[in-house]
């Protein structure tokens, strides 16, 4: 029962120190200490330590002992090694894409496109970085296929990561943002992936400005 009670403890840790570092409350370069998490969390040193030793694990922070530890910042690399694993898995999902999967997509992607614009004019970025989620995911879902979709979802912190520091050049070209969605969809909905592949990656590419 106590083994239970430790583990619960340490994901509620994780879970709080993660979701600061993505929403931007803990920025690159701050300093995290130990006691400091602990005493907020009401809960022993123990479960943080292990918390913090999973970030590091993950790549979110670099811990010094007797320090505390460092919020790393989302490196070039970083941004382009998961832009293009996204490309591989999304491409692949409408490449194998059944006709019945595409014509569904087709229907969700538009309620999804329009909830975007109604986000971009309210200036909502949380809303706005869901919706983004869920639109680039849709693609690997016509593939069928979980082990995909668990290898694209372990991606998805990277992307809203990569969404909030992009955030002040997305923000500011609602039209042409969505312009590119609309045509992505175009061409997953007619199993189009070479023009689709080609697409994802000039908007990736423009977006989080990679070359």
């Amino acid at each position: 029962m106590q083994a239970n009670k430790e583990i619960s403890a340490v994901e509620r840790a994780h879970h709080a120190l993660r979701s600061s570092i993505l929403s931007g409350e803990l920025a690159p370069g701050a300093m995290i200490s130990e006691a400091a998490v602990a005493e907020s969390l009401s809960m022993s040193r123990t479960p943080v330590r292990s918390a913090l030793a999973r970030l590091q694990d993950e790549g979110w922070i670099t811990i010094y002992p007797r320090r505390g530890a460092l919020v790393c910042e989302l490196t070039v690399e970083q941004v382009r090694g998961a832009a293009e694993v996204r490309r591989a898995l999304e491409s692949t999902g409408v490449s194998e894409g059944t006709p019945q999967a595409r014509k569904e997509l087709e229907q969700r992607g538009i309620e999804n496109l329009h909830r975007q614009q109604e986000a971009l004019e309210a200036g909502d970025h949380d809303a706005f970085a869901t919706l983004t989620m869920e639109f680039h995911r849709s693609f690997v879902e016509l593939a069928s296929n979980p082990i995909m979709l668990s290898i694209y979802d372990r991606l998805l912190d990277f992307l809203r990561l990569s969404l909030a520091r992009s955030a002040q050049k997305w923000m500011g070209e609602p039209v042409q943002i969505i312009a590119e969605h609309k045509e992505m969809l175009k061409a997953a909905v007619e199993g189009n992936t070479a023009e689709f592949l080609d697409l994802l990656k000039s908007h990736q590419t423009r977006i989080y400005e990679l070359r």
